[in-house]
């Protein structure tokens, strides 16, 4: 930090669902004068401009997206191709996955099941040769969607053939072995921890050996920023806070009573000091919720015959 500035701490809160950050950060007051724009509302936080992973802050956004939508129940659908289905091109993979989700909201509106929520990553390997990076020879999705119907059903769904669902009601194992997939497809139901599905989403985004992309369905919850609480901690109060045994949990319990702390991480950098990243989520009242925030009753919902797992 140079010399002559004044630096003071800033309490930055991002919300999706139940699901909150906070960070702890230095700034000066050089920096903020060269910040442009009003502050003082809550906002929408920035999407990632780019649709490639390579951003550390795309990725965090995706974590943030993650937590505030999907949680226990909801699935994971791994689906790559057989050589024969392989698409040519990024773009042909990218509609055919898209006709694949198409195909899962449709059935899920002809059952009466809530819209079709999903976050999509998708991994491509190119030939060293392929500089453009247009012509995969690996393609690999990864989606994030809501629960709902069953693993099977939604399986049997990544192929290209038309399904006859009228034979599928009346025997389902024999009719899924007549369906030719694309290739290799795997289903599992999340399964959440303290910090709710960031390990998934860190999963499906690790540094790819090619190129990641990503999108999300339009019905999701978005992050939302606060106004930034500027002053709030003095440079004594932070350093004593993450100097203290619990690195700050007990100071931020009683600094968010609402919330409950999942994780204090505090960094320390030489130019600026110490900065604290804190991850929390809303207490549950009034019965029970996961992690996407979505009420639980205790008396499941009769479904259709067909969409049982």
């Amino acid at each position: 930090m140079g010399k002559g500035q004044k630096m003071f701490y800033r309490e930055k809160k991002t919300d999706c669902g139940l699901y909150r950050e906070v960070d702890v950060i230095p700034r000066t007051d050089n920096a903020e004068r060269a910040v442009k724009g009003k502050r003082g509302k809550r906002k929408k936080a920035t999407e990632p401009k780019q649709r490639d992973l390579n951003d550390k802050n795309a990725k965090r956004y995706l974590v943030q997206l993650g937590n505030g939508n999907f949680g226990e129940n909801d699935l994971h659908v791994s689906a790559t191709y057989t050589d024969h289905d392989l698409p040519d091109t990024t773009e042909e993979a990218e509609r055919i996955v898209s006709n694949y989700l198409r195909r899962i909201a449709y059935r899920r509106n002809k059952l009466g099941i809530e819209p079709l929520k999903y976050i999509l990553v998708t991994e491509y390997g190119f030939h060293k040769d392929d500089e453009a990076q247009e012509h995969p020879i690996r393609v690999h999705h990864h989606i994030i969607m809501n629960g709902g119907l069953s693993r099977d059903e939604v399986e049997m769904m990544w192929t290209n053939q038309r399904i006859n669902w009228k034979k599928y009601k009346e025997d389902p194992e024999k009719y899924m072995g007549t369906v030719k997939k694309m290739g290799w497809v795997n289903t599992d139901r999340i399964q959440t921890n303290e910090n709710g599905i960031e390990a998934l989403c860190k999963y499906v985004v690790k540094n790819p050996q090619g190129k990641k992309r990503w999108s999300s369905s339009r019905n999701l919850e978005r992050p939302i920023i606060h106004p930034p609480a500027d002053h709030k901690y003095s440079k004594a109060k932070v350093e004593q806070v993450v100097k203290s045994g619990d690195a700050g949990k007990e100071f931020f319990e009683k600094q968010f009573p609402e919330y409950s702390i999942s994780e204090v991480k505090p960094e320390y950098h030489e130019d600026t000091g110490w900065h604290i990243y804190v991850k929390m989520w809303k207490k549950r009242t009034g019965g029970t919720k996961d992690a996407a925030g979505k009420k639980k009753r205790k008396t499941a919902k009769k479904r259709k015959a067909g969409n049982k797992d």
